[in-house]
């Protein structure tokens, strides 16, 4: 008994760094946007920096679950949560590089003026920032239900990447001059969509976590 109570005990220690690392990626990509729609070369530069956050937690939580298994040796149902914790990590440090790379786009653009105001693109940021804040809802509940009903939300950013895709194009067609700008914010229009389809990815490891369950929602 006293020794399920101290795996329980870390693996709740375990749960809260993986929602604080979530915490620090819907930070990261807030940031970027932000950047993005003031087209702020300095703050661009600040989100990349701070990449080093999300990435020095994910090496740590990874370090602290291998050391859970050698050390407690966790089996059934626990062992299937560390797992899912694993690979939650790995998906939630890609969506702090896709802040990144974002960020890198903007730098890449420089000091400009648009071609046409940014809309769809900052509501695509929304949808995926509100899918993560749902997944890690999720996650700390153990809730397959709410993991399932946030993954649906990955085809809205979908059918925004494919209208802007279209707009940008045809922005291209008339006025090849602005290639590089155009080129760049279809790349973050990417990103975007890759930042939705890794919480999609998240919320299939949760269905797992709670009732063992392989289902492949990122169609």
């Amino acid at each position: 008994m006293i020794h399920r109570q101290h795996l329980l005990t870390r693996i709740s220690d375990l749960d809260r760094n993986i929602l604080t690392l979530g915490i620090y990626v819907d930070e990261a990509m807030r940031n970027a946007i932000k950047v993005l729609k003031d087209n702020d070369l300095e703050g661009a530069e600040r989100v990349i920096l701070e990449d080093d956050k999300i990435n020095s937690m994910e090496t740590s939580i990874q370090d602290d679950i291998i050391l859970l298994i050698a050390t407690e040796q966790p089996v059934a149902g626990d062992l299937r949560h560390i797992i899912t914790s694993f690979k939650i990590i790995a998906q939630l440090e890609r969506m702090g590089d896709h802040a990144v790379h974002i960020a890198k786009e903007v730098l890449k653009m420089g000091k400009t003026e648009y071609v046409k105001p940014l809309i769809d693109i900052p509501r695509m940021a929304e949808i995926g920032l509100a899918m993560l804040k749902k997944s890690l809802d999720a996650f700390a509940a153990s809730d397959a239900q709410l993991a399932l009903e946030t993954a649906k939300m990955d085809d809205s950013v979908d059918n925004l990447r494919d209208q802007v895709n279209r707009e940008l194009f045809t922005y291209m067609m008339e006025n090849s001059s602005n290639f590089k700008q155009i080129n760049s914010l279809m790349f973050v229009n990417r990103w975007l969509e890759r930042f939705a389809d890794h919480v999609t990815n998240i919320c299939e490891w949760i269905i797992y976590d709670a009732n063992g369950e392989h289902l492949e929602l990122n169609l």
